[in-house]
């Protein structure tokens, strides 16, 4: 798998990419190693060059703890969506499957890992979350194909895993307030 022309496929033509995806026997740890771990560093490390290096709102040695640990939490956190995704498609008339499910996370992720780009220039970090806004299209898109939800239940599945989501980034950002201060820099992917 090309990770630059996958990534600007699922970004640019979602639809035709969903049904390419769906298709492909991609187990999850190989999704998770050679994609997911790739492109949730680019945010931490954006958001380090941005803060530390750029505008110097904080030290290298705290950007780069704070990075680490954003980066490990993303990892966690991906993981453990996938597991949500995959035990709620059922319910939702859907097919209960943690390689699809792990495709339809990290996939959908790819437009916030992207728009990481953004925090290395610090005023533009906020625009960030407009790629965020844009996962969850990507999310509600891949549901039919990869998770085979009946296209009349999609939006409520995608609404159930992204629940999930919102309450898990939002633990990330209050652990990286609570024990390095960086709250919302670079956490919302």
């Amino acid at each position: 798998m090309n990770i630059v022309a996958r990534a600007r496929n699922i970004l640019l033509s979602p639809a035709s990419e969903w049904a390419v995806i769906a298709e492909e026997n991609t187990r999850s740890a190989d999704l998770f190693y050679s994609y997911v771990m790739v492109l949730a560093v680019i945010p931490p490390l954006c958001t380090l060059i941005g803060y530390a290096l750029i505008d110097s709102r904080i030290s290298f040695g705290f950007g780069m703890i704070g990075a680490i640990v954003q980066y490990c939490l993303t990892l966690a956190a991906v993981s453990f969506v996938a597991l949500v995704a995959q035990w709620l498609a059922p319910k939702f008339g859907g097919r209960d499957d943690l390689d699809q499910a792990m495709k339809l996370v990290a996939y959908s992720h790819t437009a916030s890992w992207v728009g990481g780009a953004l925090f290395l220039y610090p005023p533009l970090g906020a625009a960030s979350f407009l790629s965020v806004l844009y996962g969850a299209y990507l999310a509600y898109c891949g549901a039919t194909p990869v998770m085979a939800v009946p296209p009349a239940r999609a939006v409520l599945y995608t609404v159930a895993v992204i629940l999930p989501v919102l309450v898990v980034f939002f633990l990330i950002s209050l652990v990286l307030a609570i024990f390095l201060g960086l709250a919302m820099m670079g956490t919302i992917i």
